[in-house]
C-alpha cells in the first residue's frame, strides 16, 4: 500500500512544484526556456491549456456516459448504494463537425485544484475546463466498425488526465472509453451532478483495489457490447477485438481485468507496480505491453515487480522502457504544467510532449498489431527516430 500510494503522489509532482519567480523561464536540458514561457511564468493568469494535436486521420468525437451497477454495491462508500461510474467515449468522428469538448466539468476541475494542484498556481477551475483537447462533443461519427480500448487512470488522478492518449487513439480508429473510478481520485461528477472526492486518498489504495477496478471495467464493457447497449454509438464497436491500457494502478489492475474478462485480448500497463498475487495464470497467451520509465522498471530496475510478472506468462508481451522521463510524462499532467511554466521533475530529461508523442506511438502501434492485425516495425527493435525507447529482454 505504502509503495502504490508513494508512486500515485508522483503523478501530481510536476503540478506540486513551486512556481518559478515572476519573470524567470523554465529552462530542462529538453525544454529550453523561451519567451513563451517566461510570459506564462510571470501571469499564471493567461494559461491557456492545450494537448497535442491527435495523429490520425479522424477527428476524435466525445461523450459522457453516466453508468450505474445495480447489482453491486460501491466498494469504497456502501452508504451511496449502488456503483456508479463516469466514462468519456471517444470514437472517430468526421471533419469539421461537433463543438470542443471540455476538459473536466466545472466540479472535476475544482476537486482537482484542490487537491492535486498547490495553492498560488494562479490555475482558476475554468481554466481546467477550458484546456483544448481536440476533441467534439456532438460530432458525427465516421463510418464503420471499430476496436474499443478501455483506458483506466492512474490512483487519484481523475480519468481527463488521460484525455491525450484517448483522443489519439480515437483519430487513429479506435473507440476508447476512459473510466473515471468514483471515490479513487480527486472526483468524477456523477449523473445528479455531484462530484464526491476520494474516499481512498487518505488511507491509501487497499489491497482489493486491481479486483475491484476489474469489475468496473467488466461493468462497463457489458453496458456497451451486451444485448441492450447504453450508447446510441454501440454500432462502431467491433466486440471481438477488444483491449485495455491503464496508468500506474489502472496499468497494473489492467492484468487483473484480463485476468477476469475473456474478452480483453490485450493490454497495457503504463509504469505502474504489480500487485501480487498476481494472475497471470489466467492470460492464456493473451498479449500485454510493458511500458514505463527506464529508472525504475528496466530489467534490473527498483521496480521487481515487473520481472516476476514478465516471466509468469507466456504470449506476446513486448517490455518496454523510455530514460528521462518521469511517472507522470505517460498522461496529460507534465504537459499541462509546462504550459504554466513550471520545471520538469528531477531527472527528467525527456519533454512533456515528447513523453506524450512517444506514448502514443507505442501504444497506438501495439493495439494496432493485437487488435488490428497490422504488423509495427516500431514494435520490431530499438529505432533511431526513438533512441529514448528501450527494448528489455530479461
Amino acid at each position: 500500500m505504502t509503495r502504490i500510494r508513494r508512486i500515485a503522489a508522483v503523478a501530481a509532482l510536476a503540478l506540486a512544484l513551486p512556481l518559478p519567480l515572476a519573470g524567470a523561464a523554465t529552462a530542462s536540458p529538453s525544454r529550453p526556456a523561451t519567451a513563451a514561457a517566461t510570459a506564462v511564468s510571470s501571469n499564471p493568469a493567461a494559461f491557456h491549456g492545450e494537448l497535442p494535436r491527435p495523429t490520425g486521420r479522424y477527428e476524435a468525437g466525445e461523450e459522457v456516459l453516466h453508468l450505474t451497477d445495480q447489482g453491486r454495491t460501491d466498494p469504497w462508500v456502501p452508504a451511496a448504494g449502488p456503483r456508479q461510474l463516469a466514462v468519456s467515449m471517444f470514437y472517430p468522428a468526421r471533419q469539421g463537425t461537433g463543438e470542443p469538448a471540455p476538459y473536466m466539468t466545472p466540479g472535476e476541475a475544482q476537486g482537482f485544484l484542490a487537491t492535486r494542484v498547490p495553492a498560488g498556481t494562479g490555475l482558476t477551475a475554468q481554466d481546467l475546463v477550458g484546456v483544448d483537447t481536440h476533441a467534439y462533443t456532438g460530432a458525427k461519427a465516421a463510418g464503420g466498425k471499430f476496436p474499443l480500448v478501455v483506458l483506466s487512470p492512474g490512483f487519484e488522478n481523475p480519468r481527463a488526465t488521460l484525455t491525450g492518449l484517448a483522443t489519439d487513439l480515437a483519430s487513429r480508429g479506435y473507440v476508447v472509453a476512459l473510466v473515471g473510478h468514483t471515490y479513487e481520485d480527486s472526483g468524477e461528477t456523477l449523473a445528479d451532478g455531484s462530484t464526491p472526492g476520494c474516499a481512498l486518498c487518505d488511507s491509501g489504495a487497499p489491497d482489493s483495489l486491481p479486483d475491484s477496478r476489474a469489475k468496473d471495467v467488466s461493468f462497463v464493457l457489458d453496458q456497451l457490447t451486451g444485448q441492450h447497449p447504453v450508447w446510441r454509438l454501440s454500432h462502431l464497436i467491433d466486440r471481438d477485438r477488444i483491449g485495455m491500457a491503464g496508468h500506474s494502478i489502472g496499468g497494473a489492475s489492467t492484468l487483473n481485468a484480463m485476468a477476469e474478462d475473456q474478452r480483453i485480448l490485450a493490454g497495457v500497463n503504463m509504469d505502474g507496480t504489480f500487485w501480487p498475487p498476481v494472475p497471470t495464470d489466467k492470460l492464456d497467451g493473451r498479449s500485454f505491453l510493458l511500458l514505463g520509465k527506464d529508472s525504475d522498471h528496466s530489467s534490473n530496475g527498483g521496480d521487481t515487480s515487473w520481472a516476476q510478472t514478465w516471466a509468469g506468462w507466456k504470449g506476446y508481451k513486448p517490455w518496454l522502457t523510455v530514460a528521462g522521463t518521469n511517472h507522470a510524462s505517460f498522461t496529460d499532467v507534465t504537459v499541462l504544467a509546462a504550459e504554466i511554466g513550471m520545471p520538469l521533475p528531477p531527472g527528467t530529461t525527456t519533454s512533456p510532449e515528447r513523453g506524450m508523442q512517444l506514448t502514443r506511438e507505442y501504444v497506438g502501434a501495439f493495439f494496432d498489431r493485437t487488435l488490428k492485425g497490422i504488423h509495427q516495425p516500431l514494435l520490431d527493435g530499438p529505432s533511431t527516430a526513438n533512441p529514448e525507447v528501450l527494448f528489455q529482454h530479461p
